[in-house]
């Protein structure tokens, strides 16, 4: 079943603060002041208790890593060569700190939702309309399901046994931009991730309703990015290599985003789109954001849309049903079931945002309202709406509180999670969630 691993392997936000260290680099890389080569080591911890209704086992508490963000570390360098060129690299890794992990599963376990799980809800016939022996075709949806409920998403961290899961990447900084490659943050994702009120931290993310399906690319191995900042305009290009032999469209990845930011005000445009690995037109997302500031307040908000017509990595589904020489009805069989479930997985929907900001002394302050609008026959409406507290005792350690509640229509059964987790499914579609969650979160 590991062939069913694919992009969708990491769908959890990340915090904005964070996801463009490179960027960050570039910036400070136009300076041509001689420096001395450095490495700095970094991170960041945060841990809490969550407290989730609506599962299938009813409420949930559990101590939780990655309430706001995602507990990280790493380690990044640069050389200044002097004319305003800059070697610069990452190397981040996720850390569970709650069981000292690099991979985690969603509250609710390694279950996909009715729509992706039940056989009458995919759209197959029974078993004597296929005349096949009683219970094959919700025996074989169940194989399925759990090869993608172990593979296809909800099995969160370092798949393939990377090591820095996060951000892996080396790059040259120059008068006139940035050339990285590695493994980096999409220029769609980064988008988002700049117009969330939330900066992607907590289950109040617009990200954490829309996780799975993911609706974007957040990072991407074996890419090539230029970025550039120059008077409040910043902007990046990015081309990730499918690196199939005898053909490049294969599950490759274009992006790009521009970028402009005034003192009171900033706007912005990102775009990914990727191709399947039969080298068809896949998972797509355009992104337009919007933010005001207002001193010690601010507003800000997105639209995304997203289109998924050949969703990626399915093609296997026929084979591991019916091998090459079954018999024509067992490979009709499994023909008809993968079309069943490519069929699930497309997408077509509108995610919106706006969230409010409140900074006073050491409190922080935040609402926010996310919905995601399905126009797939599944309809699959979720919206998400609350709070969030942040009592900062220092610079680097804060005290965090976040209440929301998750409202699925239709078929639709999303749970709240965290910045670093999948709070995952309800007991049935149309199930609403709740989520109070108390953390403590400290950088270094």
């Amino acid at each position: 079943m590991s062939n069913l691993v694919t992009r969708r392997n990491q769908v959890l936000p990340i915090a904005a603060r964070s996801i463009a260290v490179a960027a960050a680099l570039c910036c400070a890389g136009l300076a041509s002041a001689q420096t001395a080569p450095s490495v700095t080591l970094y991170g960041l911890v945060d841990a809490g208790i969550t407290s989730v209704s609506g599962l299938k086992n009813g409420t949930v508490t559990q101590v939780a890593s990655g309430i706001m963000e995602g507990t990280r570390w790493g380690v990044k360098g640069n050389e200044d060569l002097g004319d305003g060129y800059r070697a610069i690299f990452t190397l981040e890794s996720r850390v569970e700190l709650d069981t000292g992990a690099n991979s985690n599963r969603p509250i609710s376990g390694s279950q996909l939702s009715d729509r992706f799980s039940n056989a009458a809800l995919l759209g197959l016939p029974s078993d004597a309309a296929l005349s096949l022996p009683a219970g094959m075709v919700q025996g074989t949806v169940n194989k399925i399901d759990a090869a993608l409920a172990n593979e296809f998403g909800v099995n969160v961290g370092a798949a393939g046994n990377r090591a820095f899961d996060r951000q892996a990447f080396v790059g040259l900084v120059t008068p006139f931009g940035g050339f990285l490659a590695g493994r980096q943050y999409t220029p769609a994702f980064e988008t988002t991730a700049t117009y969330d009120i939330m900066e992607t931290q907590s289950g109040l993310a617009a990200g954490q309703i829309v996780a799975f399906p993911a609706v974007l690319e957040i990072r991407k191995s074996n890419s090539l990015a230029y970025r550039f900042v120059k008077d409040g305009i910043s902007g990046s290009l990015m081309y990730a290599a499918g690196e199939v032999a005898g053909d490049s469209a294969k599950s490759r990845m274009l992006g790009m985003n521009v970028n402009y930011k005034a003192d009171m005000f900033a706007v912005g445009f990102g775009y990914n789109t990727a191709n399947n690995e039969l080298g068809n037109k896949s998972l797509t997302t355009a992104v337009l954001g919007a933010s005001m500031n207002f001193g010690s307040s601010k507003v800000s908000s997105f639209v995304a849309k997203i289109t998924d017509d050949n969703p990626s990595n399915l093609s296997v589904i026929a084979g591991l049903i019916a091998p090459p020489g079954s018999p024509a009805p067992v490979l009709a069989f499994g023909n008809l079931v993968q079309s069943k479930f490519i069929e699930a997985f497309k997408q077509d929907g509108t995610l919106f945002h706006i969230g409010y900001r409140y900074v006073t002394g050491a409190s922080t302050i935040s609402v926010a309202y996310s919905n995601y609008n399905d126009n797939r026959p599944a309809d699959a409406d979720v919206r998400s709406y609350g709070a969030a507290y942040t009592y900062a005792l220092s610079k680097r350690t804060d005290l965090n509180a976040v209440l929301v509640h998750y409202d699925n229509k239709n078929l639709a059964q999303v749970a709240p999670g965290g910045n670093g987790y999948i709070g995952g499914i309800t007991a049935s579609a149309g199930t609403d969630s709740n989520s109070l969650a108390l953390g403590i979160r400290h950088r270094f």
